[in-house]
C-alpha cells in the first residue's frame, strides 16, 4: 500500500512511521508513506497555504487552490478526479467515526490519500469537490489532522498481509468480532495477593477458550453495550 499525506506540518509525522509496526511495514516494502508539505506545493509565490475566512471570524482557513494544486502535481490529473481513483480522506471532527470496519475497508485499497486540516479548518470546496471520505477519531478537536492521520494509518497498516508476524494476534482483538477483547495475564502467576485465574494455568484449551469468550462478552456488556446492540 502507498499512502500520501498532504499537510501543513510534516515534522509532526517524522517519528510515527519510524518505529514499531509501521517502521517494519515500510522496511519490508509492504507500506510506503510519503508526507507532502503543502507549503512546497502551494501555487502562491510566498508559499502561503491559508487565508482569512470570508465573512470574518477567528483563525485561518486552508485554501482550496492550494490543495487542488498539490493533488494535480502529485497525480498529474485534475484535482477532482483523484478521488475517483483512490480514497481521498479528510481528517475532520465533522467526519464519520473511524472504527475497525473502516480500517478493514481501507486495508483493501492499494493507495490512500490523506488531507490534513489545520488552523480553523479547510475551505468547504475541498470537502465538496476534492475528498471522498471525511473521517473523525471522536468527539474532540485537535489542532490539526496530522496525528489523527497517523492513527488511522497504523490501524490500517497492521491489517495488511504480512505486517504482523503472527496473524492470529488479530483474531481476538477488540472489535474484530464485534466484542471487546478478553483480559490477558503473564508471569508471575502470583504477585502478592493478585493471582492469575486458575483456568489459564490448567492447560485445558477448551476451558480457556470458553472462559475467554465469556469474559469478552461480559466486558463488552459492561463497557460497550452498544456493540451488542
Amino acid at each position: 500500500m502507498r499512502v500520501d499525506i498532504l499537510c501543513a506540518l510534516p515534522g509532526l509525522l517524522e517519528s510515527p512511521f519510524n518505529a514499531g509496526v509501521l517502521e517494519r511495514a515500510r522496511s519490508d516494502g509492504r507500506l510506503e508513506v510519503l508526507v507532502h508539505d503543502l507549503h512546497r506545493l502551494s501555487p502562491d509565490p510566498h508559499n502561503k497555504i491559508d487565508d482569512y475566512p470570508y465573512g470574518g471570524g477567528p483563525g485561518m482557513v486552508i485554501r482550496v487552490d492550494v490543495v487542488a494544486a498539490a493533488l494535480e502535481k502529485l497525480f498529474a490529473v485534475g484535482a477532482g478526479s483523484v478521488r475517483e481513483k483512490f480514497p481521498v480522506i479528510l481528517m475532520t471532527p465533522q467526519g464519520d467515526r473511524f472504527d475497525q470496519s473502516a480500517a478493514h475497508a481501507f486495508a483493501g485499497e492499494e493507495r490512500l490519500v490523506f488531507i490534513c486540516g489545520r488552523y480553523e479548518g479547510v475551505d468547504e470546496r475541498i470537502r465538496e469537490h476534492l475528498v471522498s471520505h471525511e473521517i473523525s477519531l471522536g468527539d474532540f478537536v485537535l489542532s490539526g489532522g496530522e496525528i489523527a492521520a497517523a492513527v488511522v494509518i497504523e490501524a490500517v497498516a497492521r491489517l495488511l498481509p504480512g505486517v504482523l508476524g503472527n496473524t492470529e494476534s488479530l483474531e481476538g482483538e477488540s472489535f474484530q468480532n464485534g466484542l471487546l477483547e478478553y483480559p490477558h495475564y503473564t508471569r508471575p502467576a502470583e504477585f502478592g495477593d493478585w493471582k492469575v485465574p486458575e483456568v489459564l494455568l490448567s492447560g485445558n484449551h477448551k476451558l480457556i477458550e470458553e472462559w475467554r469468550e465469556a469474559l469478552s462478552l461480559e466486558r463488552t456488556r459492561e463497557r460497550r453495550p452498544d456493540l451488542l446492540e
